[in-house]
């Protein structure tokens, strides 16, 4: 893939190393997955969040786990299921006798990392207390506005093989996931050293690389890696490609394109780079994109696979020709 690039802005060297120990920390709880790894990381540093389409057992909380303790954040987990409620996730206000007063009880979502496990098992009432909270790093509760601990990371799960009972997640929820991850089983060695018996958590091995601050400073770093205009102008096709193409009824919105303008930025940093290169935009597009579209009509009750759509992106990029 040819490389474009604009004049680049010095960035830290000791927060870039940190970047390299910060991968090798999550990489020990999920060893064999460093396309996964990257994935998370890449939504991580630009402020995004991650949604785990995969079947169980393969590794999704261990994922969120490991990131969680890597960065030195505090995580909490929701199993979502359909009698949760928005105030399960948010928190309620209690009335309490020795104040006279009512005291708010903050709901797992004030974390740095949440994982809101199968969480097309909820209601769609509870699915959106997320959207603000995602997309603004706060929530409404009371008739007040609450900010977030910042940096705040929201990984959700959904078991794509079993659908009964389950709320499809609509447009407006999957446009807030950043990236759309497949762990998938681990390599036969590595599988195979799980069956031993001989580590029974593999979080516990993962270090402490930073901290909730230095994230923070990594993350406006990403906004200092340079990034050409011949590259927006390559981005801006491709997203009109997915709505011009006839296999998608619904192509990618403008945030879709935001999000994968900063990821690439996101992931040039994470490589070591201080400019961003058409390679960035283009080894995204799929996990950025393919969850964001809708395919064109189906049988009623048809629900089309990962695969398919997926498969939908990767043609209306291949139309758009790379910069030189």
């Amino acid at each position: 893939m040819p490389r474009m690039s604009s004049p680049a802005v010095a960035l830290d060297s000791s927060r870039l190393e940190k970047l390299t120990e910060l991968r090798r920390a999550v990489e020990l709880a999920l060893e064999g997955k460093a396309d996964a790894v990257e994935l998370a990381l890449v939504a991580l540093l630009g402020r995004g969040h991650v949604l785990i389409e995969d079947v169980p057992g393969v590794g999704k909380t261990t994922l969120a786990r490991a990131l969680a303790k890597a960065i030195g954040g505090q995580m909490r987990r929701v199993q979502f299921t359909s009698d949760l409620l928005p105030s399960d996730v948010l928190g309620v206000s209690v009335y309490d006798q020795r104040l006279s007063d009512f005291v708010l009880r903050k709901g797992p979502v004030f974390s740095n990392v949440l994982l809101a496990d199968e969480i097309n098992r909820a209601s769609p009432r509870t699915q959106s207390a997320l959207l603000e909270a995602m997309n603004d790093g706060q929530v409404s509760l009371d008739g007040k506005t609450l900010s977030l601990p910042d940096p705040f990371f929201v990984i959700a799960t959904q078991n794509p093989q079993d659908f009964a009972g389950t709320f499809p997640l609509p447009e407006s929820q999957l446009d807030r996931f950043m990236v759309r991850i497949s762990i998938g089983y681990p390599p036969a060695h590595v599988e195979t050293r799980l069956l031993l018996g001989t580590e029974t958590d593999r979080v516990a091995r993962v270090p402490v690389v930073l901290n909730p601050d230095t994230l923070l400073d990594l993350q406006g770093d990403v906004d200092r890696v340079a990034f050409d205009p011949a590259l927006a102008t390559y981005l801006h096709a491709i997203i009109v490609a997915t709505r011009s193409s006839p296999s998608l009824a619904l192509g990618a919105s403008t945030r879709a394109g935001m999000n994968l303008s900063r990821a690439a930025r996101a992931r040039a940093l994470l490589r070591g780079r201080h400019y961003a290169i058409a390679d960035d935009i283009h080894s995204l597009a799929v996990p950025l994109l393919s969850h964001r579209v809708r395919l064109a009509a189906h049988a009623e009750g048809y629900v089309p696979s990962r695969e398919e759509s997926e498969g939908a992106v990767r043609e209306a990029v291949a139309r758009v020709p790379v910069p030189l």
